[in-house]
C-alpha cells in the first residue's frame, strides 16, 4: 500500500502540490510522460496505479487505442506479446471500485478505463487529448500530465498512423519502455498548473436511467442516463418513434431506437416472415451477416431477437457495425427495439440495451383488462407461467380475450366481474410467487388444467352472444368438475 503525506496533513484539493508526493514517469519511444495524482478524489485508483507501476506491470505495454481529438489508451498486458485482437481485454486479476468525482475530462487528464460495470477498473487507463466532458463523473479521473514534454509526447502519439480498431500500425512507436515512480522533488521541469477544472455538482452524477413515456402509444421504458433522447418526425413508414444516442467511444455513437407499428391482425410468425424476406436481398449481397435469430418471451410478451453485423458507409467513412433487433409483439401493435454500435464496442453498451428492453411496459387501454392493478403485485397466472412453456398459451388466451370475448356484451360483463374478484387476491399471490420459487411451481402445476381447458377456445368460433355464453358456461362447469368435484370424489374414496 502506498502512503501519502496528505493522509497525515490535509491540504484539501491542493494536495497535488506537495513535494514529497509520488509521480509516475512513462518512458515511451516518442518521449516522456509525467503523471501527477489526485489522491483526495480517487485514493484507491491512485494506489492501484502506483502499485502496478512499481511492480513493472506497465513495462513494454503499448498505447493500443489511439483516437486523435479524443484520447490515447494503454495499460493492457496483452499488448506485450498477445494477439492484437485481444488488445483492450487484458488486465490484472483484481479490480477497483468506481471513485467518480467532479474533475472534468479536459486535455491532459488521466482517467481509468472500464467496462459497462462501473466497478471493473483494472490496469487500463487513458489520457485525454481533447476535452471530452461527456465522460465527466462517469469515469474515474485520478491524475493528469504535468510537463511540456508530456503534452508534446501526447501530440506525437495521436499523430501516428492508425489501423483497424484504432490500433497503431507500428506498435513500437507507442511502446511504454519503462515506468518509474519518483518523488515530486526529483522532477525539475514541472508546469505550474492550477487546480483541475470541476463540474458544478458536488456529488457524482447518477449512472441510472431516464424514463420515456408515450401517452399516444401507451408505452414506457428507460434509456441510459446522459444519452440524447429524441422523437424524430416520422416522415417515412419505418422512421423510428424514439431514438437515444450515446456518447461516442470508438468509431461511432451507440444508438438505441424504438419503432412502433400496427399489427393489422398479423401474427408474430407472419411479421417474422416479412422481416426475413426484406433482409433477404441484403444478406445475399453480402452486406449483412445474420449471427442468430430466436423467439423468446420478454415481460410476458412474445418477442423475436435478431443479431447481425455488416459493413456500412457514411460520409465517406466505412464502419463495421453490429446490431441487435428485438420485436416485441402485442395484439394491436408490435414494437421494434434496435441497438447498434461499432463491432469492437458493441458489448460495452449491450447491458444498457438489455435494461431498456426489460423496462418496457405496455399500458392497458381498457381498465377491465388491466393486469397490473397494485404496484409490486401482478397477475398470478402471468407470473407463474413467465418464461415457461405455457407462456405462449397465456398470450393466445389474452388475444382471444381481446378479440372475441370483449367484442360481446356477455364477454365484457364476465371479464369485468372476473377481474374485480380475481385481482382482489392475485397481486398478493403473484408477489409470493416472485419471493418463493417452489410456491411459483406449485401454482403453475395447479393452474395447468385450467389453462389447458381455456385453450380449447382457440379452436372454436365465437361469433355471437349465444356462442360466447354457451362455451363460457361449459368451461366453468368443466373447471368446477376438475377443481371441486374430482377432489371431493378422490377424498371420499380415500377416506373409505
Amino acid at each position: 500500500m502506498i502512503t501519502f503525506s496528505l493522509f497525515l496533513v490535509s491540504f484539501g484539493n491542493q494536495a497535488f502540490s506537495q513535494y514529497d508526493e509520488k509521480l509516475v514517469i512513462l518512458e515511451t519511444n516518442l518521449g516522456q510522460i509525467v503523471i501527477e495524482f489526485f489522491p483526495d478524489d480517487a485514493p484507491n485508483h491512485v494506489n492501484n496505479f502506483i502499485g502496478l507501476a512499481e511492480s513493472g506491470f506497465y513495462d513494454e505495454t503499448i498505447f493500443h487505442r489511439i483516437i486523435p481529438g479524443f484520447m490515447i489508451q494503454g495499460g493492457d498486458p496483452n499488448t506485450i506479446n498477445g494477439d492484437p485482437n485481444t488488445w483492450g481485454t487484458g488486465g490484472p486479476n483484481t479490480s477497483v471500485d468506481a471513485e467518480f468525482n467532479s474533475i472534468k475530462h479536459n486535455r491532459g487528464i488521466v482517467s481509468m478505463a472500464r467496462s459497462a460495470d462501473p466497478n471493473s477498473a483494472g490496469s487500463q487507463f487513458f489520457i485525454v487529448d481533447k476535452a471530452s466532458n461527456f465522460l465527466d463523473e462517469q469515469y474515474t479521473v485520478f491524475g493528469r500530465i504535468v510537463t511540456d514534454e508530456s503534452f508534446q509526447t501526447l501530440d506525437k502519439i495521436t499523430a501516428v498512423e492508425i489501423g483497424n480498431s484504432d490500433r497503431p500500425i507500428d506498435s513500437e512507436q507507442v511502446k511504454i519502455t519503462k515506468v518509474t515512480v519518483v518523488n515530486r522533488s526529483e522532477v525539475s521541469n514541472l508546469l505550474e498548473l492550477s487546480e483541475p477544472e470541476r463540474t458544478q455538482s458536488t456529488t457524482p452524477q447518477s449512472t441510472g436511467n431516464q424514463k420515456f413515456e408515450s401517452a399516444e402509444h401507451e408505452i414506457a421504458f428507460s434509456v441510459p442516463e446522459g444519452w440524447l433522447l429524441q422523437e424524430p418526425d416520422e416522415t417515412q413508414e419505418n422512421s423510428p418513434t424514439v431514438v437515444a444516442v450515446g456518447p461516442k467511444i470508438g468509431v461511432m455513437n451507440p444508438v438505441i431506437s424504438l419503432t412502433v407499428h400496427e399489427t393489422n391482425q398479423r401474427s408474430l410468425d407472419e411479421l417474422i416472415s416479412e422481416k426475413n424476406e426484406t433482409l433477404k436481398q441484403v444478406i445475399e449481397s453480402g452486406e449483412l451477416n445474420i449471427i442468430s435469430q430466436k423467439t423468446i418471451t420478454i415481460n410476458e410478451n412474445q418477442a423475436y431477437v435478431t443479431d447481425a453485423e455488416g459493413d456500412f458507409s457514411s460520409n465517406g467513412e466505412n464502419y463495421n457495425v453490429k446490431f441487435r433487433e428485438v420485436i416485441i409483439y402485442d395484439t394491436e401493435k408490435y414494437y421494434i427495439f434496435a441497438y447498434s454500435n461499432g463491432i469492437d464496442n458493441f458489448d460495452s453498451q449491450l447491458s444498457r440495451f438489455d435494461e431498456t428492453i426489460n423496462s418496457f411496459e405496455i399500458f392497458s387501454k381498457d381498465p377491465s383488462t388491466n393486469e397490473s392493478i397494485e404496484e409490486g403485485g401482478g397477475c398470478l397466472i402471468a407470473t407463474a407461467t413467465f418464461g415457461s412453456e405455457m407462456a405462449p398459451q397465456v398470450q393466445q388466451l389474452r388475444e382471444l380475450r381481446n378479440n372475441s370475448l370483449l367484442s360481446t356484451q356477455s364477454g365484457t360483463a364476465f371479464m369485468v366481474g372476473f377481474n374485480q374478484f380475481y385481482y382482489s387476491f392475485s397481486p398478493i399471490i403473484a408477489d409470493l410467487e416472485r419471493e418463493h420459487p417452489v410456491f411459483k411451481e406449485a401454482v403453475k402445476i395447479a393452474i395447468t388444467p385450467m389453462i389447458s381447458s381455456l385453450s380449447l377456445l382457440n379452436y372454436v368460433n365465437m361469433d355471437s352472444e349465444f356462442e360466447v355464453l354457451g362455451y363460457g358456461l361449459s368451461l366453468i362447469i368443466l373447471n368446477l368438475g376438475m377443481y371441486v368435484a374430482a377432489p371431493v370424489v378422490i377424498i371420499h374414496k380415500l377416506r373409505k
